[in-house]
C-alpha cells in the first residue's frame, strides 16, 4: 500500500504541475458558463467562491448606458470597504479589481468592430494585467445574421490569441418584439454558439424575460424597461412583483428601467465571478468531495489513492467508470478547495 500510495503522490504531483499551466475553462472540460434568470439568488452561493472569484481575476468591462445595469445592481450590494462584494478599479480592500467602462464604447458603438481593436490594444499593453473582459450591447444586437456572425467571429479570435483572458459573450437586452422578433433569433444565435464552444454567457436578455418568482414575460412582448402586453393593457412586470414585495427591491437608478432589472443582474454577476471561479452551482454537488465534508483537500485525495484500482460504485470513482484511475485524480483537482 505505501508503494502504491507513493506512486499515486507522484502522479499527482506531476497532474498538479501540469494543472497549473493549464487554463481554467480547459480544466473545467470546456462545459459553457451560462448566466440567465436563475442566478440572481445570491443567498445560493458560498462566500468562499466569491473571495477565491475576488483574488483570481481582474475584469475590464466595456459598455455603454445599457451595460451600466449590472454596475448600478453591484452597487447597490456593494457595502463598504472590504465587504463580500466590494469592488473599485483597483481591487483594493479585498475587492474585485474591474475597469468599469474602460475600453470605451460597447458590442455597436462606434461600429462592429472597434471593441475588439481596443480589447487587443489593451491586453498587448506591457502594464495590462486583465484576465476577464466583458462587453455589452447597446441596441445593436437586433441585426442581421451575417452582422451578428461578426461579433461572434471576433470573440472566438480573442479566445484563440489570448488563452490566459477569459472572454465573456452577453445577449442584447429585449426590445418589445417578443419570441418571434429578430433579435430573439440573434441572442439564440449566440446562445447556440456559447454552448457550442464551451464559451461563458451572461445572458442579459434572459433576465429581462423573467421576474424573481419566475414568471416568463418574453412571450408577452416584454421590453428592456420590463413592460409587457397583457389583454391590451401596458403593464409593468418589476413594479408589480415590487409592490408584491414590499422591502425587496432597492430604488437604485436603473438605465433606461427598473431597479429590480439592474438588482438581478448585479447579483448574477457575482454568482458568474463564483461560477469562474470554480463553483459547480447549487444543484450540480460536488462528486471530488469524497468524504462530503464541503471541501476538496488531502484527506480526499488519500480516500482516492487508497481506493485505486478497480472500484465500481464507489464515491472515490468520480469520473463513475467503475474504476479510480488518474482521470479522478484530474477530477479531484480541478476542484480542490470549498466545494
Amino acid at each position: 500500500m505505501f508503494t502504491q500510495l507513493m506512486r499515486g503522490f507522484a502522479v499527482t504531483r506531476t497532474i498538479a504541475v501540469g494543472l497549473a499551466l493549464i487554463p481554467a475553462a480547459f480544466c473545467a472540460g470546456q462545459d459553457p458558463i451560462l448566466i440567465d434568470h436563475d442566478c440572481h439568488f445570491l443567498e445560493k452561493v458560498p462566500d468562499t467562491w466569491v473571495q477565491q472569484a475576488k483574488t483570481q481575476y481582474r475584469l475590464s468591462y466595456g459598455h455603454t448606458s445599457h451595460g451600466s445595469q449590472i454596475i448600478s445592481g453591484m452597487n447597490v450590494i456593494k457595502g463598504d470597504p472590504g465587504s463580500m462584494y466590494w469592488w473599485d478599479h483597483d481591487g483594493t480592500q479585498s475587492g474585485l479589481s474591474l475597469w468599469d467602462g474602460y475600453p470605451s464604447g460597447d458590442l455597436g458603438n462606434p461600429d462592429r468592430y472597434t471593441w475588439a481593436t481596443r480589447t487587443r490594444e489593451m491586453l498587448d499593453d506591457r502594464g495590462c494585467d486583465r484576465n476577464v473582459v466583458m462587453w455589452s450591447w447597446c441596441g445593436q444586437a437586433d441585426t442581421s445574421e451575417a452582422n451578428m456572425q461578426i461579433y461572434l467571429d471576433l470573440m472566438s479570435g480573442l479566445i484563440e490569441d489570448y488563452p490566459g483572458v477569459t472572454f465573456i459573450y452577453m445577449t442584447g437586452h429585449l426590445n418589445g418584439t417578443g419570441e418571434d422578433g429578430n433579435l430573439h433569433a440573434r441572442n439564440n444565435q449566440i446562445r447556440d454558439h456559447v454552448i457550442a464552444t464551451g464559451g461563458i454567457l451572461f445572458d442579459f436578455a434572459d433576465i429581462e424575460s423573467y421576474d424573481p418568482d419566475g414568471d416568463y414575460f418574453l412571450d408577452l412582448d416584454a421590453d428592456d424597461g420590463c413592460y409587457y402586453w397583457l389583454d391590451g393593457d401596458h403593464r409593468n412586470w418589476a413594479l408589480e412583483w415590487c409592490d408584491e414585495n414590499p422591502g425587496e427591491c432597492s430604488s437604485c437608478s436603473c438605465a433606461h428601467s427598473q431597479s429590480l432589472n439592474c438588482d438581478m443582474k448585479g447579483r448574477a454577476f457575482w454568482w458568474m465571478m463564483a461560477r469562474l471561479a470554480g463553483w459547480s452551482g447549487p444543484d450540480a454537488g460536488c462528486p471530488a468531495d469524497v468524504t462530503g465534508d464541503g471541501t476538496v483537500d488531502v484527506v480526499d485525495l488519500l480516500a482516492v489513492l487508497a481506493a485505486w484500482g478497480p472500484c465500481p460504485d464507489c464515491p472515490e470513482d468520480i469520473t463513475g467508470d467503475d474504476e479510480v484511475t488518474v482521470l479522478d485524480l484530474i477530477e479531484l483537482l480541478s476542484a480542490w478547495g470549498p466545494c
